[in-house]
């Protein structure tokens, strides 16, 4: 089971981004596995796609997303009020680190929920809280 987080999206997503090879390598090894994502990080995705590439080009990558999902390839999580309390939790236990955003916190409290311990990203704050994720990335 792995997580992925916006980072990686993008990276997919965007053939300019500086990652974007990397992505592209560490998700052809991943991409049988299970995946997982949420729906914060598709509508954190979406705003940031809109801003870099063109929207014919990010509505075909999101519609892409949508139909990994409706195959079976990709479980999109959609936050419910118990998850979004507890990632409300652990964004006050981490006040000492507030550059990590309320969506990472989501996706930390999503992970320990259902056992996900690797992420593909390139992220440092999925270490930086030392929750014991495992990042899956070329980089």
């Amino acid at each position: 089971m792995i997580f992925v987080d916006t980072w990686a999206w993008l990276a997919l997503a965007n053939k300019k981004d500086k990652n974007h090879e990397a992505a592209k390598i560490t998700y052809n090894r991943i991409k049988l596995e299970t995946l997982f994502t949420s729906n914060f990080i598709l509508d954190e995705l979406i705003t940031l796609l809109y801003r870099t590439v063109s929207s014919d080009k990010t509505n075909l990558f999101v519609e892409s997303l949508f139909a990994l999902a409706e195959k079976g390839q990709l479980s999109i999580i959609y936050m419910d009020k118990d998850t979004m309390m507890e990632a409300w939790r652990l964004r006050k236990k981490y006040r000492d680190k507030p550059d990590v955003s309320f969506t990472d916190f989501t996706s930390f409290t999503i992970m320990e929920e259902r056992g996900i311990k690797r992420v593909f990203t390139g992220d440092k704050h999925f270490e930086k809280v030392n929750m014991g994720f495992i990042i899956e990335a070329v980089m």
